[in-house]
């Protein structure tokens, strides 16, 4: 098999991700030359200069995206990864934007997600150009700065470069991800509690929250009431002048799939509610009663479910004294707008503000569409095992490429990645297993008739 040639590119590949993880490129909206910050910034120019020193036409797209291309021709085969990560957090066994080999894995910040996949396909290009391979379409590597906070980048990116004609992004997991829910995003604000001095929770919104801390006026015994509650749960609670600092410990996971963490923030805000009741104020009030410890919308009336990709998501991601955050991924076949016309008009009957963010419709491909076979045909031709096809909530660059796209790789069942949560982490023999997939797929998207 073709794809079997990028094993001889490891220790560049090893040597390139350990320098694009040592820039810890979180993506902050930030005015001036640097749309996401100086450090996405400077990821954008690291991937440039790599694909340059290996003989690449590069260009950086006013440091929203930038791309490595090979070939020429009317059409455009694309490759979607993105350099930007979720912050670190607290907790990291290592330096987490120091990449380390331990136990057959590469540790830190974006090995997974998705600084690995992004680095990999820049060197399975090199492997197309140094087999002398011609293509018959352009062949590009898009590598993006804004992927974890709502993709603008591609939107800008796209608004100056071609469209793809067919391509996928390696930021799922096999086999391939031919359907994906709509993400939303809404906001909701209102006064500040007077029971809470302060409450913080959350750094993105497409994350569970692992922690959360409050300031709160009570008296001493009501302070004893909070403190009876918290030895019941994860919770540690501090003597404050006037009060109670009450921290709360939960579990990190991705948003596309709540169930797997713990909130910190919901058992937070219940804890309060059952010492306080109602005098936590409207907000919090609203929160305890629309979302409580759930994350299906049920509360919120937003529940339901399709054959095609499964029930809705809802994750109250982010929390401060006077509004929170909630990301959705909901039905493929469902209306967005059914959906965020519900919130709007429950939240404002709660006497609450809403802002909804943003709405981006589902991805859907039919399995027997000719990219579909093409990638599938190549993880069974490199594994010998057949690929599966499925949905996810979890959004993609996919849904960026207008419908000529799918997510396809890196993570195999079973491997722990822990992406978006502290020891991010990937296994070496996977990732090299995706990296002869990945180039068997480039291969045959620049060769096909």
């Amino acid at each position: 098999m073709f794809g079997e040639r990028i094993l001889a590119y490891w220790d560049d590949i090893a040597r390139d991700l350990a320098t694009v993880v040592a820039i810890p490129s979180v993506s902050v909206p930030t005015e001036g030359e640097y749309p996401f910050g100086k450090a996405c910034a400077d990821v954008l120019d690291k991937a440039v200069e790599l694909a340059q020193s290996y003989g690449f036409t590069a260009k950086n797209v006013d440091y929203y995206a930038a791309h490595a291309e090979y070939g020429e021709g009317e059409e455009n085969a694309v490759i979607m990864g993105h350099l930007d990560v979720v912050p670190a957090g607290d907790g990291w066994d290592s330096d987490p934007f120091t990449m380390i080999e331990k136990d057959g894995y590469y540790w830190g910040r974006g090995v997974a997600d998705n600084k690995g996949p992004s680095i990999i396909a820049l060197h399975c290009l090199r492997a197309l150009k140094d087999a002398g391979i011609v293509p018959k379409r352009k062949i590009r590597v898009v590598f993006g700065a804004a992927e974890e906070i709502g993709m603008a980048d591609m939107e800008h990116y796209f608004s100056k470069e071609q469209h793809p004609t067919m391509g996928f992004t390696p930021d799922g997991g096999y086999g391939i991800c031919h359907c994906e829910k709509g993400l939303m995003r809404f906001k909701v604000t209102g006064a500040a509690s007077p029971i809470i001095r302060t409450f913080q929770a959350g750094t993105v919104v497409n994350a569970v929250p692992y922690k959360a801390e409050a300031d709160i006026i009570c008296t001493p015994q009501e302070a004893a009431a909070c403190q009876e509650l918290a030895v019941k749960g994860a919770f540690e609670c501090t003597p404050i002048e006037g009060g109670l600092h009450i921290l709360s410990k939960g579990k990190a996971a991705h948003a596309a799939g709540p169930g797997n963490g713990i909130n910190a923030a919901s058992h937070l805000i219940e804890l309060l509610y059952d010492v306080f009741g109602d005098r936590l104020g409207t907000l919090f009030s609203w929160i305890h009663a629309s979302i409580g410890l759930t994350y299906d919308g049920s509360l919120y009336g937003v529940a339901c479910s399709d054959e095609v990709s499964g029930p809705l998501t809802f994750n109250l991601g982010l929390v401060d004294s006077t509004s929170f955050t909630v990301d959705i991924r909901y039905p493929a076949t469902l209306d967005g707008k059914k959906i965020s016309a519900t919130l709007k008009d429950k939240t404002e009957d709660a006497g609450l503000n809403f802002i909804l963010l943003s709405d981006d419709a589902p991805l859907y491909l039919p399995k027997d569409s000719k990219l579909v076979q093409l990638l599938s045909g190549a993880y069974q031709d490199i594994t010998g095992e057949e690929c599966s096809i499925y949905s996810m909530g979890g959004g993609t660059y996919a849904r960026q490429m207008f419908g000529n796209g799918v997510a396809f790789g890196a993570g195999f069942p079973g491997f722990p990645s822990n992406a978006h949560d502290r020891n991010e982490c990937t296994n070496i023999e996977k990732l090299k297993l995706h990296a002869q997939i990945c180039l068997e797929a480039m291969y045959r998207l620049a060769t096909m008739d």
